[in-house]
């Protein structure tokens, strides 16, 4: 296994600013943030973009590599995160041609993996949410295949607040959705996991066990911890579906045991990356701020990275 951190954190420095850094501090992976270069104003974790995927030929992914190479930094994913399933025809049609940008550019580079969301319309049932997966994916993922690049989904239900309501912007959050995933396209090794943790925690879905029955379609994995605020869980109670009393912290400073979590990847043979995902406000405010959380996240992995 490796170390390695999501960009977005260090959004506001160049590419190669990052990897310097990242490589100072004993993290050996990037996951790259790609999301469009005209997207506008950033959003807090996310309008991040490091490449400009849709403006990158064979010269320049080479020269991106090699210079991250130079420094002692690979790249584990290119990530961005939309909505592939946006009930809005044109939203829907801009994320998936940026999607596949998203892939040529791993492709180019020679990394092979693309993490991101399947997406959801919120109004819709998760079966109805699937029937619309059935119909975008199968597409999506033999262009992906033809390229020779894997899809890495997060498990992240992307229900923060309430314009996400009832039914969040990401379908895949739970084993079942994930078997009807995978059956839906014949099992096709194209489409896996990018695991997070965090977002087990508060569903009380056994993490360990998930490891054990995904394992071998766990392609990536993002290394963010939860904290339950116990007042606001008493006082929202769990069908608020985590709004008011899940909060995300950097690993250490919630509720994942670290240790069982390496072990349990580790038993099933992932090889990949752990990467540190930074979405602790506590170590927000300032570059200092954030690298500090970085540091502490690290200082909590690395001795049980090998």
């Amino acid at each position: 296994m490796k170390l390695g951190l999501l960009s977005v954190a260090l959004g506001d420095q160049p590419l190669v600013e990052v990897a310097r850094w990242a490589a100072s501090e004993g993290f050996e992976q990037l996951e790259v943030a790609c999301w469009p270069a005209s997207g506008g104003a950033k959003r807090r974790y996310a309008g991040v973009c490091h490449i400009d995927v849709e403006n990158l030929d064979k010269s320049r992914a080479e020269e991106i590599v090699g210079e991250l190479a130079a420094l002692g930094i690979t790249i584990s994913s290119l990530g961005y995160y939309p909505n592939p399933l946006h009930p809005d025809p044109v939203h829907r049609a801009e994320v998936l041609a940026h999607l596949r940008a998203v892939i040529d550019a791993s492709s180019l580079m020679g990394v092979g993996l693309v993490t991101t969301f399947v997406g959801a319309d919120q109004h819709k049932t998760v079966d109805q949410n699937l029937e619309e997966y059935r119909r975008v994916f199968p597409e999506l993922l033999r262009y992906a295949a033809d390229r020779g690049v894997r899809i890495a989904i997060e498990n992240c239900p992307m229900i923060f607040s309430y314009d996400e309501w009832p039914s969040g912007h990401n379908l895949a959050y739970a084993p079942r959705i994930w078997e009807q995933m995978f059956d839906a396209v014949d099992g096709d090794p194209t489409i896996g996991l990018n695991l997070d943790p965090s977002h087990l925690v508060w569903q009380m879905i056994d993490i360990e066990r998930v490891v054990r029955e995904f394992g071998s379609r766990i392609y990536h994995v993002h290394a963010k911890d939860l904290e339950i605020d116990r007042e606001g869980l008493y006082r929202n109670g769990i069908l608020s579906a985590g709004m008011g009393w899940q909060i995300p912290r950097l690993p250490g400073f919630g509720e994942i045991d670290w240790r069982r979590f390496i072990a349990a990847l580790a038993r099933v043979g992932y090889d990949s990356v752990v990467c540190v995902e930074h979405e602790d406000r506590d170590f927000e405010g300032s570059e200092d701020r954030v690298k500090r959380g970085l540091i502490l996240a690290r200082n909590t992995l690395r001795p049980l990275i090998v």
